[in-house]
């Protein structure tokens, strides 16, 4: 089996941070969101290789890979032209065969994986319920159980049945086949070609797709659903608070704290993430994520992403701060 992970996109949402980084990269619970997706594949002793499909600052994604996860067998696609879904997957056309796993990048689901080498059907879309489903792909389920097709970013909430960007497919070679004629024919939503498309072709040459409920899926397109995600992984075994040496300051668990990190007269907590080599002083800082280097002085910070190298100081709130940046500094 191969795992094809697209992350080409610019990551509009997440600008200023990822003006500097790909957005796979931010920092979320002590380690970045690339770093959690990958750690779902843990287990799976049939994954012959990772597919990555790069682009703005893709050189950061491969020596993130080759530094943090070197035993992974890794191989790379430069996708220049920013045109859908289907197009970065069919970067990988000469080296997709058998069955594949996809999944987003922002995309952090919990799901059991290690039953998939008994699996049956031809294709599997991991799915979740949400209010609005508006923005995300939904999937039709037949009375028959299996999909019927796929709407990409639907005009209404009747169905919300939201697939998350995880898919199985145990002929991959079908999957381009369907891309190609996809391509071919012009079939685009919103100017893209997004994988939904593809996948109602698949299923018009009859394939059995279902669908898997899960319970998690932590989306980490926004910087709100980043602060989300960061509170869920941090309650759910990422916090290191009883690790974390408090001479000098005050913990409110649950919260990840670089041991690197030099922190003084402050109070910390809860939901909040300080990577390696921050400064934080006379400071107090609740349901944030602080990345590498930063320096936070005298200030109040909630609900706030502080970049790489950023210097934030003054009696503030909120923040959004992108990388090698300074607020409130004299």
């Amino acid at each position: 089996m191969k795992v094809i992970i697209p992350l080409a996109g610019f990551g509009t949402r997440l600008r200023p941070h990822t003006f500097t980084k790909p957005k796979p990269l931010i920092n979320v619970a002590g380690k970045p969101v690339l770093g959690h997706v990958l750690d779902m594949f843990r287990g799976l002793d049939d994954v012959e290789e990772i597919i990555f499909i790069v682009g703005h600052l893709g050189e950061q994604i491969e020596q993130y890979v080759a530094r943090d996860y070197p035993h992974i067998k890794a191989r790379y696609f430069e996708q220049k032209e920013m045109n859908g879904q289907s197009t970065a997957i069919y970067l990988a056309k000469e080296v997709l065969e058998g069955p594949m796993l996809m999944a987003f990048v922002d995309t952090i689901v919990q799901t059991d994986l290690t039953r998939l080498k008994d699996e049956k059907v031809d294709a599997i879309a991991w799915v979740k319920k949400v209010d609005d489903p508006r923005r995300f792909g939904v999937a039709e389920v037949g009375s028959d159980g299996f999909v019927t097709r796929l709407v990409e970013k639907p005009d209404d909430v009747r169905n919300n049945l939201v697939v998350v960007g995880f898919y199985y497919f145990k002929d991959s070679r079908l999957l381009i086949e369907c891309i190609e004629e996809q391509i071919a024919a012009g079939i685009k939503t919103q100017s893209e070609y997004f994988l939904a498309d593809a996948v109602n072709l698949m299923l018009k040459r009859g394939i059995k797709m279902r669908v898997q409920p899960v319970e998690v899926w932590q989306d980490c397109g926004k910087p709100e659903t980043v602060l989300e995600t960061n509170r869920y992984l941090l309650e759910h075994g990422h916090d290191n608070s009883a690790q974390v040496q408090q001479d000098d300051f005050i913990v409110i668990p649950p919260v990840h704290i670089d041991p690197t990190a030099q922190i003084t007269h402050s109070i910390i907590g809860p939901h909040v993430t300080i990577a390696a080599g921050c400064k934080v002083e006379d400071s107090i800082v609740r349901d944030s994520i602080i990345d590498e280097g930063a320096q936070i002085k005298n200030g109040i910070l909630a609900q706030s992403l502080i970049g790489k190298d950023a210097r934030v100081g003054g009696r503030f709130r909120v923040f959004n701060v992108g990388d090698s940046s300074e607020v409130g500094f004299e």
